[in-house]
């Protein structure tokens, strides 16, 4: 991970409660070159969103990091001061919050948001930041006259390009994006996407993704990272996932996912519920609902295995005494 933008390094979120701390995020690990699209998938509740938040830094009480580093362009954000932090923050990297509609001022005209954004990391004359703001809305395709909009003049898709054109502001290194399209219908998300990715090639920004939804990933990002109650549970390249899932948990969601080539499958839920994590289950989280659980998984935490290259598991199906006994099966 030496040449990485950004590297996560056992990284642990807890949020403070009535008894012991619920731990959100458990000792993830994960990396970011420049210019990569990385997706990070998993149900609701697994704990993507508080990683994101982790990442930026804009995690609130009762949430906090525990242990791990957070390293940016060689930097421990989690070490340097709120001063420092803010004049790295939005100028290196940025935030594309999940609803738009609640992320915005509703208040302000759009124009009145970004001179705002601008005006906090630069001094700039009125006449250059007002430019700057017709310039990036434009980039994301709103006119601008929307300058004086206000966030509920504008349709769900145009609010959330308002946001991203907020975040390019700077032009910054990295994106962090929470679900951006989780409100939007499935055209909206379509053009969506594809303007995301158009101005990834245009200016060469690294972007976290976060979703829920398979079939955006699986056409946008180069790696993927899965997430299951508060761990990744795989983590590789987005088309060796799709072609061969690893994780039986990788392998649940690409089943209950439907293809639109290739012969007609039966779709498969994924039984049982996610565990509490106020009290997840003991050895392997995914177990009590996993159909090729072993005898150990229901003691003993699986540890990180890298059946391909640099991927990395977590399941006791790849540990190298299963792969000699031949009991793996890489078909999903």
């Amino acid at each position: 991970m030496g040449d990485a933008l950004l590297e996560v390094q056992d990284l642990v979120v807890e949020y403070a409660g009535a008894g012991r701390p619920v731990v959100a995020v458990d000792r993830v690990s994960l990396s970011l070159r420049r210019g990569e699209f990385l997706g990070l998938v998993g149900e609701s509740g697994c704990g993507k969103s508080t990683l994101c938040f982790a990442v930026a830094q804009l995690l609130l009480p009762p949430a906090r990091v525990a242990s791990g580093r957070v390293l940016f362009k060689g930097r421990d954000l989690a070490q340097i001061g709120e001063r420092e932090l803010r004049h790295v923050r939005w100028r290196e990297f940025s935030v594309v919050m999940q609803s738009a509609m609640n992320a915005l001022n509703p208040v302000m005209t759009i124009g009145a948001q970004l001179r705002d954004a601008i005006a906090a990391h630069e001094r700039v004359a009125g006449r250059d930041a007002n430019a700057r703001a017709a310039e990036v809305l434009r980039l994301v395709g709103i006119d601008a006259l929307h300058l004086r909009s206000y966030p509920h003049q504008l349709s769900g898709g145009m609010r959330q390009r308002a946001m991203i054109a907020m975040a390019l502001v700077f032009t910054p290194d990295l994106i962090v994006m929470d679900e951006p399209t989780s409100a939007l219908d499935v055209v909206g998300q379509r053009a969506l996407m594809a303007q995301i990715k158009g101005l990834q090639r245009r200016f060469g920004f690294a972007v976290l993704f976060v979703t829920h939804d398979m079939s955006l990933v699986g056409r946008y990002s180069d790696r993927l990272a899965i997430m299951y109650a508060g761990q990744i549970v795989e983590l590789g390249a987005t088309e060796a996932i799709f072609a061969q899932p690893r994780h039986p948990y990788s392998q649940g969601l690409l089943m209950a996912f439907p293809s639109i080539s290739g012969p007609r499958q039966h779709l498969q839920g994924i039984p049982g519920q996610p565990p509490d994590l106020r009290e997840p289950p003991a050895g392997c989280r995914f177990h009590p609902r996993c159909p090729r659980v072993l005898e150990r998984c229901r003691t003993q935490a699986p540890p990180p295995c890298a059946p391909r290259g640099d991927d990395l598991v977590l399941c006791h199906l790849y540990t190298p005494k299963e792969a000699e006994r031949g009991r793996l099966s890489t078909a999903p």
